[in-house]
């Protein structure tokens, strides 16, 4: 299998993610789809998170590491991954979530089948701890700009793109919510985004990453509304009000 070019490049930025890149990476090793490769980018850890990506990589050469010289943020780590990856699709999974077995192989089928060229799926939500909080995230059939402005609900370990037909891209330059503008950028282009509502991801809460922060969350959706999408203050306003409003309601 590693003699094959992949069909699938999965989207791996990581800082001090010991704790969880085992549990992540095998929630990889263990999917029923197996033509992927995984591209892990450190951003300059301080544990042991690079020393245990190689020992994965020496096991599975479908496992390639790339080390960044100096931090800076998972929207560069995703872009360096983004450049590195070599397959017609490319899926994401931060380094502290993780995969159901089917995911691969049911997301790509339904892309196949229906020639969509952005997916995403619905997940379920675990603790810091990894246990099930009984807690899940839909997936609407369909969300294009308009729609995502008012209800940030695709996650981004759900999405996978297929670059045949949207492509090369690349994640604006952000600290966080880049996954957010990136996908504006696209439907903004006129692709939708269509959802599968099976639960085919688990996504981890209640850690104090930059990207559980819910203030800090609401203030750069804001920035992404008025400086990224330029919208006016109204139309912001109108959008971020609705987009509390599903926020709110989904971690209810």
């Amino acid at each position: 299998m590693t003699g094959m070019q992949p069909v699938v490049s999965i989207i791996t930025p990581a800082f001090n993610a010991s704790e969880y890149i085992d549990q992540t990476i095998a929630s990889v090793i263990r999917q029923t789809f197996t033509n992927w490769e995984m591209v892990i980018v450190d951003d300059c850890s301080t544990d042991d998170t690079r020393d245990k990506v190689k020992r994965h990589s020496a096991k599975d050469g479908r496992i390639h590491l790339i080390e960044l010289e100096e931090n800076s943020g998972a929207a560069v780590a995703r872009n360096h991954a983004l450049q590195f990856a070599t397959g017609r699709y490319v899926a994401f999974l931060d380094s502290d979530d993780c995969w159901k077995p089917e995911k691969l192989e049911k997301q790509l089928r339904f892309m196949q089948e229906n020639n969509y060229a952005f997916t995403f799926t619905a997940y379920e939500v675990m603790s810091h701890e990894g246990r099930r909080l009984d807690k899940q995230v839909s997936a609407p059939a369909r969300m294009d700009y308009h729609d995502l402005l008012k209800n940030t609900v695709i996650g981004c370990l759900t999405v996978m793109i297929d670059r045949n037909q949207t492509g090369p891209f690349k994640m604006p330059n952000l600290r966080t919510r880049q996954d957010l503008a990136t996908w504006l950028l696209l439907l903004k282009k006129g692709y939708t985004a269509y959802g599968m509502n099976e639960v085919l991801a688990e996504y981890r809460t209640g850690n104090p990453s930059i990207s559980k922060n819910k203030w800090k969350a609401l203030k750069m959706n804001w920035f992404v509304y008025r400086k990224v999408e330029n919208l006016n203050v109204a139309k912001a306003f109108w959008c971020f009000s609705h987009y509390a409003f599903h926020a709110v309601a989904k971690r209810l």
